[in-house]
């Protein structure tokens, strides 16, 4: 399904991450996964959060640049196989995946993979379509 996913740019130095989480962990905002990626001069803390809105507000009004786009949220079983179905079940759509994370818990048998299509309505019409994602987890 689709969720609200938070980009927020931050400087590439020692404890730039741990502002924006102390900002949300004191608003009783929950980060329920994320990613970071890093270049030299600055880094893109990307998150889905349970409240995308307050989150962005509070980000912004501690000066942090936030951009806020769609991404497809999918539950998967956790066995091998699962990424490649889904990838395949896109192939030749000519849709395009951006980027993407994503985590598994042990002893649940379940993952959960994060998307930026390029085209996220497609992407979700196909894979419902071909059942390629059942998991498609409620969203924001």
């Amino acid at each position: 399904m689709r969720w609200k996913q938070l980009s927020v740019f931050l400087e590439n130095k020692p404890g730039a991450l741990s502002e924006p989480c102390r900002l949300l962990a004191g608003a009783q905002i929950n980060i329920r996964t994320f990613s970071l990626a890093d270049t030299r001069e600055f880094g893109i803390l990307r998150m889905v959060v349970d409240d995308p809105d307050k989150a962005r507000r509070l980000l912004r009004r501690h000066g942090f640049a936030v951009r806020v786009n769609d991404v497809l949220v999918i539950e998967v079983p956790d066995r091998p196989g699962e990424l490649a179905a889904i990838l395949d079940g896109l192939d030749g759509s000519g849709i395009n995946v951006k980027y993407g994370y994503g985590f598994t818990v042990d002893g649940q048998g379940k993952g959960v993979l994060v998307f930026a299509f390029d085209d996220p309505d497609k992407a979700l019409s196909i894979l419902k379509k071909k059942r390629v994602a059942a998991g498609l987890k409620g969203g924001r």
